[in-house]
């Protein structure tokens, strides 16, 4: 009996031995084949912009295609899934946002938790939102949009690419925090819900400065605010929320990698490592800079802590909006 108990032991040291051992050489094989980097979006939306941005740089510097392939649906739920279900060895990555963590409080009821079922590899950037409406509506600032807002309850309705997302949450923010009363429209994905307020279907809503300044420029919808605490590079000539009436208000989106949870620490380490010197180069900073969107570098612990302060910030407004999943 003890000679089995010792063999038994003492193939478990070795098989331990021998996998502490293989580690090392996942990481340097890593990656032997095409990797897909599964964004959860609509084409055309930041998620989807950028991800494609670091695919392409990830591509060049790791030797193997990264290949995006989005999946928009259900708040992000659908794309998020498919990730999940996916083997757990670096082949399939998810380009997420703050969407994910508003999750967590908003749809308790999904077929994953986001720090059990995820592994955090690396943010990417942040950018702050612009509050546009349609040129049709009388309202050049943030508190004529207050004042009309207050003369029509529920008459007005803002559109988001879809409900959890950050730009649903900026707006259940901004109705708590102005006390107005307007509609949440929730679209499949950015794109559709840029073509709602440039066509007038919907009055307005919050974007990512990066897609919305263009059309903002062109006439085909009127910039009201930005939501960052301090004024845009972008457009700095655009006041703030805060600054036009509604103080303390911020909201921003921002973007991540994650992979299925199991996949080994020594290809998250490698991936995160990858990321980290594509967001350093100063070509990258440049373009991004030019765009409204700032590099977030962090270490895989310190992307996860992150995480999981995001989810708490976000779960005090969604208890404090009100906002539901069927809104």
């Amino acid at each position: 009996m003890r000679r089995s108990t010792l063999a038994i032991r003492r193939r478990m040291v070795v098989t331990a031995c021998a996998a502490c051992c293989a580690m090392p050489a996942v990481a340097q094989q890593y990656p032997t084949k095409p990797v897909r980097v599964v964004v959860p979006f609509g084409a055309g939306g930041p998620a989807d912009i950028y991800a494609r941005y670091l695919a392409q740089r990830m591509s060049e510097t790791m030797g193997q295609q990264f290949i995006v392939d989005d999946r928009p649906g259900a708040g992000s739920i659908i794309g998020t899934e498919l990730v999940h279900s996916s083997p757990p060895d670096g082949y399939t990555l998810l380009m997420m946002s703050n969407t994910h963590t508003v999750n967590e409080s908003l749809v308790p009821k999904k077929p994953f938790t986001l720090m059990k079922d995820f592994a955090g590899i690396a943010p990417v950037n942040y950018s702050d939102l612009l509050l546009v409406v349609h040129p049709t509506v009388p309202a050049k600032n943030v508190k004529e949009l207050i004042a009309l807002a207050k003369s029509r309850p529920k008459g007005m309705n803002y559109a988001s690419s879809g409900t959890g997302t950050p730009y649903h949450m900026a707006g259940e923010l901004f109705k708590a925090m102005a006390h107005v009363d307007i509609t949440h429209v929730p679209h499949k994905s950015s794109g559709d819900a840029r073509t709602s307020v440039m066509s007038g279907q919907v009055e307005m809503m919050m974007d990512a400065i990066t897609t919305m300044a263009p059309l903002a420029r062109s006439g085909r919808v009127r910039a009201i605010a930005t939501t960052g605490l301090k004024r845009s590079s972008v457009m700095p000539e655009i006041p703030t929320v805060a600054e036009s009436g509604v103080a303390g208000y911020e909201a921003t989106i921002w973007l991540g990698l994650m992979a299925p949870a199991g996949t080994p620490k020594a290809v998250v380490d490698k991936l995160n490592a990858e990321v980290n010197k594509i967001l350093k180069r100063p070509d990258v900073k440049r373009a991004w800079n030019e765009q409204g969107a700032e590099p977030m570098i962090m270490s895989p612990a310190e992307f996860e802590k992150y995480l999981n302060q995001d989810i708490a910030k976000w779960a005090k407004i969604v208890k404090i909006s009100g906002a539901r999943p069927e809104q």
